[in-house]
């Protein structure tokens, strides 16, 4: 490719028919890797102390290396939507022009950010950019000026070459993302050189600089430590943590994944530290899958359903499946009722950070007061303000360019 191809659909009939709800297999696995594993953007938000001309600048991070920018980007191409959410709380949601799965992406951040004065994420009508495969006529299309996609990960997408990735960074706008950081699997080949694992507050760092957005994220950064601070000084003795495991349930199986290893995708259990009731299994990959009978021997004290507040996979209507199997109706987390709804693993800041309260609240009820329950469609529940991890007020402040 060296240049737009032919006849690219306009982007409403690209639209079309886009934002259908992620099957059960696909929220299993999420997306596959290289190792087969599987914006609009805010309302009532300013830009204080940035300007859409500031520039020249650049900006490290593995593995593109250093990035150079013009201006602050204007429109920023995005596939999973913790680059999002970082966009939403630098004040710049209104930047991102596509989603992964829109529906079930924008949904479930706008039940967070509902708890949050002036803050929306404006997702209808965005493309998806893996609805049909990656696709190089999309980012031609879109004509973004970054986009926040790690070149390593696009490498392992079906049709794509190492020039094909070079063609897009060198006409259209910049490749700015690391996919890996998430789970610390190893990168494809030709790019395992230098490759660098973030945490998840490291990325969002780089992502205020891109936007130029360095005094704002401090201030977050402010409120994501005093959380965490929290956490840290209420925590109960290991020997008193329940046993625990994150699941998403599909077809009379469920897929686990570990609690306590590295990468953002656990950045919001990690921290709490709970007992892994799998954490001696080596899967070989980035989950195992396992029966009934198998879940019932390992019996954990609670359960933590991935995607459980997201559109076509709400905790409510897999609870009713569990219970009705034999089995499943004997967990002891069903029968104490300690099977909740877990958020996404694509979590940005703000996602973390409720995320971060509602599985505090789930795994030590104790120390953080009852998890309330999520009621299915609605927003995130109401916290009594002795309770929360965090000031919604203040959050909101911050986002809006108050701080």
């Amino acid at each position: 490719m060296s240049g737009a191809p032919a006849e690219i659909p306009t982007r409403r009939e690209y639209l079309k028919g886009s934002g259908a709800l992620i099957g059960g297999g696909l929220l299993a696995g999420c997306t596959s890797d290289s190792s087969g594993t599987n914006s609009n953007g805010t309302t009532g938000q300013s830009t204080t102390g940035t300007t859409a001309d500031a520039g020249p600048y650049s900006v490290t991070m593995a593995p593109m290396g250093e990035v150079e920018f013009d201006s602050v980007p204007e429109t920023v191409f995005s596939i999973f939507p913790q680059y999002a959410d970082m966009a939403v709380a630098l004040g710049h949601g209104d930047a991102i022009n596509s989603i992964y799965v829109p529906e079930m992406s924008g949904k479930t951040m706008n039940t967070y950010y509902e708890r949050l004065d002036g803050v929306s994420f404006d997702w209808k009508g965005l493309p998806d950019p893996l609805k049909n495969g990656l696709s190089k006529e999309m980012f031609y299309q879109l004509d973004s000026d970054v986009h926040f996609v790690d070149p390593a990960y696009v490498s392992t997408q079906k049709n794509w070459s190492k020039s094909d990735v070079e063609d897009i960074r060198n006409n259209v706008g910049s490749w700015f993302g690391n996919f890996y950081s998430g789970t610390h699997d190893k990168p494809p080949e030709g790019y395992r050189d230098g490759y660098q694992y973030y945490d998840l507050w490291e990325m969002f760092g780089t992502v205020a600089e891109v936007f130029q957005e360095q005094e704002r994220y401090q201030a977050l950064k402010k409120i994501h430590d005093n959380a965490l601070a929290k956490i840290e000084d209420s925590l109960p003795p290991k020997s008193e943590r329940p046993t625990a495991v994150r699941v998403t349930y599909s077809n009379g199986k469920f897929y686990t994944y570990h609690l306590n290893k590295p990468g953002y995708w656990l950045a919001d259990t990690r921290p709490l530290g709970t007992t892994d009731a799998f954490a001696e299994e080596d899967w070989g990959s980035l989950w195992g899958t396992v029966d009934f009978e198998t879940m019932l021997e390992a019996d954990p004290d609670v359960i933590l359903h991935l995607w459980g507040l997201s559109p076509g996979y709400y905790l409510d209507e897999i609870q009713t499946k569990i219970e009705n199997h034999s089995a499943g109706q004997q967990l002891s987390a069903i029968q104490n009722d300690r099977f909740f709804a877990a958020g996404m693993r694509y979590q940005g800041p703000i996602m973390n950070l409720f995320q971060l309260e509602m599985t505090a609240k789930q795994l030590y009820p104790e120390q953080f007061g009852e998890w309330p329950g999520y009621v299915t469609g609605k927003p995130f529940p109401e916290i009594p303000k002795d309770e929360q991890l965090f000031d919604r007020q203040k959050l909101s402040d911050v986002i809006a360019g108050n701080f």
